[in-house]
């Protein structure tokens, strides 16, 4: 028997219409499907409903990842891709095995010799890093930092060290209401000449991205960061 595609389905970053983030190509392919694995199953058939998906929400098949994948939970996911049925895997937001669960599963779909379709899509972390001004050559990204001091700011002061050393641009997020308390250790603790990246509400009708200096950003009024999803980005002046 054939085996399914494990298709790799980007999602909305905002509230806003399917053209104004997917290739008509992308929207197709989601919905053609009829089983989809999703880290948050509620959040899976609103983007479904958003595409306009042509079968009932109801009749599709949607299996939520678990918080901790077992290898038999693993297995039990891609079962259908065994039976010769494609598969969507969609994280809450953006890509899935980027900055979201995901790539385990998709690992183990190649180690079963599953087609895995990567489709096009909303990425914030390259979006971000594409607006940013920042160096798009040499950029790491290190998902949350710590959530309390001195623990953070211990850790921003690591990788502005790390990116003087390597001239990378550190790529980062936080929580949206911890938004305020990260970006006030960023002025606190990174050197005047770094360049800071603010990328808030990216694709939406909201969405502001700014860059300047540490000692720019003091100077000026703080950016309304409180619950907007949001990317920040560091690159070490040398």
């Amino acid at each position: 028997m054939t085996r399914g595609v494990l298709y790799l389905l980007p999602s909305a970053l905002g509230d806003i219409a399917w053209q104004a983030y997917l290739p008509q190509e992308t929207h197709d392919a989601a919905c053609r499907l009829s089983h989809f694995i999703a880290e948050n199953a509620k959040t899976a058939r609103a983007e479904l409903k958003r595409l306009g998906h042509p079968q009932p929400l109801r009749e599709l098949a949607i299996e939520q990842l678990p918080e901790k994948l077992t290898a038999a939970e693993t297995e039990r996911l891609l079962a259908p891709l065994a039976a010769g049925h494609d598969v969507g895997l969609m994280s809450e937001a953006g890509c899935p095995g980027v900055a979201d669960p995901g790539a385990l599963l998709v690992r183990r779909a190649h180690a079963l010799g599953i087609i895995v379709k990567p489709l096009v899509g909303p990425s914030s972390l390259l979006l971000a890093l594409m607006a940013s001004g920042l160096d798009g050559q040499r950029f790491a990204f290190h998902g949350y930092l710590p959530p309390r001091e001195p623990e953070r700011s211990r850790k921003i002061a690591e990788l502005e060290k790390e990116s003087a050393r390597q001239n990378q641009t550190q790529l980062f997020i936080e929580t949206p209401y911890r938004n305020v308390p990260m970006f006030q250790a960023l002025l606190a603790t990174c050197r005047p000449t770094t360049l800071l990246c603010v990328a808030s509400d990216l694709t939406s009708a909201t969405e502001t991205v700014a860059t300047r200096s540490v000692a720019d950003w003091r100077k000026a009024p703080p950016p309304a960061l409180d619950k907007r999803p949001t990317v920040f980005l560091l690159l070490s002046a040398n």
